[in-house]
């Protein structure tokens, strides 16, 4: 990811908000009332602390915004310029999260970890990517530029560019603009219980039509 300078970074993070939210009815509305605003400048000014190796501060100072605001990045983050959080509430971005340009995260957002290793543990999202509502990006790896995550869904393989992914555990529906059949491109190897109840549910109606056809059949013959 290449280092813009601090200024560059919340020039682009103030001008998102009214780009990407209109509901944004004056600039001094989302001065003194956006807290996803508030959370990601105070990140801009806390990771300097962090990468100069200042103990404590940083955690402590990134935690009292997390109190203020109800999101926690950690100050070890690294988050591109223009970063949107809109609402915002209980959003989490871990340690070795890196955030695009131009990215959108809404509320209750996870960027987790999966593992107890040091070194990178948490996902990459690169530019444009839009996260939906308590959606979970876990693990270290990599949402190609310009996905879309749906509300709800939980990610744990990485994802091409210009894909859209639902579900948990998540899958591509959309890849370019063109649907992605499921069959072809599976996306991950755990089980996903929902298509496995419906699975089951189809199964048992099947049955039972035909124990019924079979019924009337006999009920049929009986009475000639």
């Amino acid at each position: 990811m290449q280092r813009e300078s601090i200024v560059r970074q919340l020039r682009s993070d103030w001008q998102a908000c009214f780009e990407r939210d209109p509901a944004a009815q004056s600039e001094l509305e989302v001065l003194l009332a956006y807290p996803g605003f508030h959370a990601v400048v105070a990140y801009r000014l806390i990771h300097p602390l962090q990468r100069m190796g200042l103990p404590v501060v940083p955690r402590l100072l990134s935690h009292l915004v997390r109190w203020v605001t109800g999101i926690e990045i950690h100050p070890g983050a690294e988050l591109g310029g223009g970063l949107f959080i809109d609402h915002g509430m209980g959003v989490v971005i871990g340690e070795t999260a890196n955030v695009g340009r131009d990215c959108t995260l809404y509320q209750g957002v996870t960027l987790g970890g999966t593992s107890l290793q040091h070194g990178k543990r948490h996902p990459t999202l690169e530019d444009g990517v839009v996260v939906g509502a308590g959606a979970a990006i876990l693990g270290a790896i990599v949402i190609g530029a310009n996905s879309k995550i749906a509300a709800g869904a939980v990610v744990v393989k990485s994802v091409p560019p210009n894909s859209t992914v639902v579900g948990v555990p998540g899958r591509i529906v959309l890849q370019d603009g063109k649907k992605v059949a499921e069959t072809v491109v599976p996306q991950v190897d755990m089980p996903d219980p929902t298509v496995d109840a419906i699975a089951a549910l189809t199964a048992r109606i099947e049955a039972l039509e035909a124990h019924a056809r079979a019924s009337e059949t006999s009920h049929g013959a009986s009475a000639l």
